[in-house]
């Protein structure tokens, strides 16, 4: 390197020194601004996705404004009662234990509903039964914040659904009941209403699952799943597809912690329409009564009577005098299919008869010692008085096979043949004839029994009375008294 080039190099650096060294040592908090060239690695979202994403979102907004307006705050106050001390301190014991003295309170609720009918200046709404079906006082919040006092036009727990209504001379928009029927799993779905009070809420998700179970919470149902965020507050409010139609009504969550962890489940509205048309008529909700209890039955089960891959929902009791009886159907037969239509299990049979009309002639195809049999049936009309009449339920207790772990444990001997008997009934010609839990039916009228296909088959056989040989839990061989029909 020449020595005039060594020396502008020099320079150079004894020029930046002062400039790095007065940086380092201002007092000033302010961050240089980045140099330019800096941003130019962003780029431009591209338009046409730019469209879709904007699409989707006009869409979300259409929905919210279309459906909220007739989405309300349903507020409630019970009159719950509780057992209180007449001694201060309560020297004797707890006032909750049952000998205090009885004392009302006001307990106040919260939860959402729906708008879906109108009667000249009468709007009616649709929430849960566990939202308002107790409650003394119902009020409404719209989305405007306006306050209307209701009244309960009726309420079904059985479903778990209530339709509460409304005094307005104003014009207020009412939501439109959709197809449940056509909902599908992945399907784009809202659901809205009042979470922890938060009113006019919206979240979003999609159907995760359809014809879900709801026997295990007492609901006669099936349900849509999703996970769209549901929390206590959003019950009875609306689960709306992207079309803004109402296709479920938010009932209840699976959770560990009480909050959403994305399982939350709605009632199919289609399960609901009906209800809807039977509360403005007559304030309760009509089901057909076959006059049946049905039992799901398992593999082995089914294998002992000769049924293998048929889908179904077996009749292990059946109500002496119902409509069933009176259509030839009897205790063990197999129902696989109503009015044409395949049965796929117990709960989807129990909701399609509870939808048949009263006077409604039913077809139903069974399966009976092994033979296809066709019956028509003529519906009636259910009534709880009835249905929890055991002493009509015959034969009042269910069957099973005996298993080898059982003959063990019990140490049965081999020579007894038969079913076990378990699920007495109360009151209930079983409890007349003194049956027992666990008791082994070894004949039917004099006939010795094998199984469970011999049982049936026996029973079938009988139309003015009937006794059984049983091997009792202390190894008592004894005859049971006639039970006459």
């Amino acid at each position: 390197m020449k020595s005039s080039q060594k020396f502008l190099s020099i320079f150079a650096l004894i020029l930046c020194v002062p400039i790095l060294s007065c940086a380092g040592k201002s007092s000033s908090n302010e961050v240089p601004a980045p140099k330019k060239e800096s941003y130019q690695h962003v780029t431009e979202v591209p338009k046409e996705s730019l469209k879709i994403v904007e699409a989707f979102q006009n869409l979300n907004r259409y929905v919210a404004d279309t459906v909220l307006q007739s989405v309300v705050e349903v507020d409630v106050e019970e009159i719950k009662t509780r057992n209180v001390s007449p001694i201060p301190f309560f020297f004797f014991g707890d006032p909750e234990d049952g000998n205090g003295l009885q004392k009302e309170y006001k307990a106040e609720g919260l939860g959402s509903g729906v708008i879906v009918l109108k009667d000249k200046n009468t709007y009616y709404v649709l929430t849960n039964n566990h939202v308002a079906g107790s409650a003394s006082k119902i009020t409404v919040k719209l989305w405007d914040s306006r306050e209307f006092e209701c009244k309960l036009i009726g309420h079904d727990e059985r479903k778990d659904i209530a339709l509460i209504s409304f005094e307005s001379k104003d014009d207020i928009p009412v939501a439109t009941l959709g197809d449940s029927d056509s909902v599908r799993t992945g399907d784009f779905c809202f659901a809205m209403g009042a979470p922890l009070g938060y009113s006019q809420s919206v979240t979003s998700g999609i159907v995760s699952a359809t014809g879900r179970s709801g026997s295990g919470i007492g609901n006669i149902s099936d349900f849509i799943q999703t996970d769209a965020s549901i929390n206590q507050g959003n019950s009875g409010g609306p689960l709306v597809n992207i079309y803004g139609e109402v296709i479920g009504i938010n009932t209840w969550i699976a959770s560990s912690s009480g909050g959403s962890v994305g399982i939350g489940f709605a009632i199919p509205i289609n399960n609901i329409k009906k209800a809807i048309s039977d509360f403005v008529s007559t304030g309760k909700v009509s089901y057909g009564w076959l006059g049946v209890s049905l039992v799901e039955a398992d593999k082995d089960f089914l294998s002992e009577l000769g049924i293998e891959n048929q889908k179904g929902a077996f009749v292990s009791q059946i109500f002496l005098n119902s409509p069933a009886i009176k259509g030839g159907m009897l205790a063990g037969d197999y129902i696989v299919s109503l009015n044409g239509n395949p049965v796929r299990d117990v709960n989807q049979l129990v909701r399609d008869v509870g939808e048949l009309k009263a006077d409604e002639i039913a077809k139903f195809g069974v399966i009976r010692n092994g033979q296809n049999v066709a019956l028509e049936v003529k519906i009636e009309g259910r009534e709880d008085k009835t249905v929890n009449d055991s002493s009509k339920l015959w034969p009042g207790f269910f069957v099973r096979p005996i298993s080898d772990k059982y003959r063990e444990d019990a140490k049965l001997p081999r020579t007894v043949e038969g079913v076990q008997i378990y699920n007495v009934q109360a009151k209930s010609p079983a409890a007349t004839l003194r049956l027992q839990n666990g008791d082994i039916i070894t004949a039917v009228n004099g006939r010795k029994i094998h199984d469970v296909k011999d049982f049936y088959a026996e029973l079938s056989n009988e139309t003015k009375e009937c006794w059984f040989d049983i091997y009792t839990m202390e190894g008592h061989n004894i005859e049971t008294q006639k039970f006459k029909f």
